[in-house]
């Protein structure tokens, strides 16, 4: 085993495609938790009966995979007007449709390592997507995606890291210093969730953007009971529907 794997521990954090690449294949499961946006748009198409893709984002073939399997493709440009990686444009969708969503972060991990036992999470879903884990395996790796600089490098995300500390504070085993920082940062912040989200750089991004909705949905704390599974390429779930979301009331 590697230095950097963390094998020494049931509950592992690491951050990135990189990290996911490299402890993926080394634990029973990866949760990779991508809160603005993918990982919150995949729980609120899940929750209403909606198989969801992931796809590598800006990928030629996206278009013609959506079309092969008679599925609607998420346009690439975030729009309100348009099914997008926007959990606001998401409820729209209905049970049964199929959605290819493409995404720089947490689909493309997903993609990666479609071979493997995969979840994801966020902070919608935390309490659901870790106890469906526990029945999967006591090697549990939780990513958090983080975003992209424009070099295409890392840039470790406040949203993310909370994300992944709520999911790890409800998984029982041995965890590693770096998960146990995540729990920490989700501890600090869990009375204010969506004050904290908000404020950070990914959120303001959003607000900036007329997303301020997207901050709000994304930011509820276990109010929904999905814990999606990729089977099969596809993000699945059979523990029922998300509870507190409307297009009228967001969470």
């Amino acid at each position: 085993m590697s230095w950097y794997a963390q094998s020494k521990y049931d509950l592992r954090f690491e951050w990135g495609l990189e990290g996911a690449k490299n402890l993926g294949p080394q634990t029973d499961l990866a949760i990779i938790v991508d809160v603005l946006s993918f990982s919150t748009c995949v729980d609120i198409a899940v929750s209403s009966g909606v198989e969801v893709y992931p796809f590598p984002f800006k990928d030629d073939r996206v278009q013609a995979f959506a079309e092969s399997i008679g599925a609607i493709c998420a346009s690439p440009t975030r729009s309100k007007d348009v099914v997008c990686l926007s959990p606001s444009t998401l409820l729209r969708l209905q049970d049964g449709a199929k959605l290819v969503l493409p995404s720089p972060n947490g689909a493309t991990i997903s993609f990666a390592l479609q071979n493997h036992t995969v979840m994801t999470g966020c902070l919608r879903n935390a309490s659901a997507v870790a106890k469906m884990a526990q029945t999967l395996g006591e090697k549990i790796v939780v990513i958090a995606c983080g975003e992209l600089w424009e070099d295409g490098t890392l840039r470790p995300s406040l949203e993310d890291m909370i994300g992944a500390g709520s999911i790890i504070s409800k998984l029982q085993g041995r965890a590693s210093p770096e998960a146990t920082a995540a729990t920490q940062v989700f501890q600090h912040f869990h009375r204010s969730l969506e004050d904290a989200i908000a404020r950070s750089s990914s959120g303001q991004e959003l607000i900036s953007l007329g997303f301020a909705e997207d901050v709000a949905i994304a930011s509820a704390l276990d109010v929904s009971r999905a814990a999606p599974i990729l089977h099969e390429g596809a993000f699945k779930t059979a523990l029922g529907r998300a509870t507190g979301v409307s297009a009228d009331a967001p969470r």
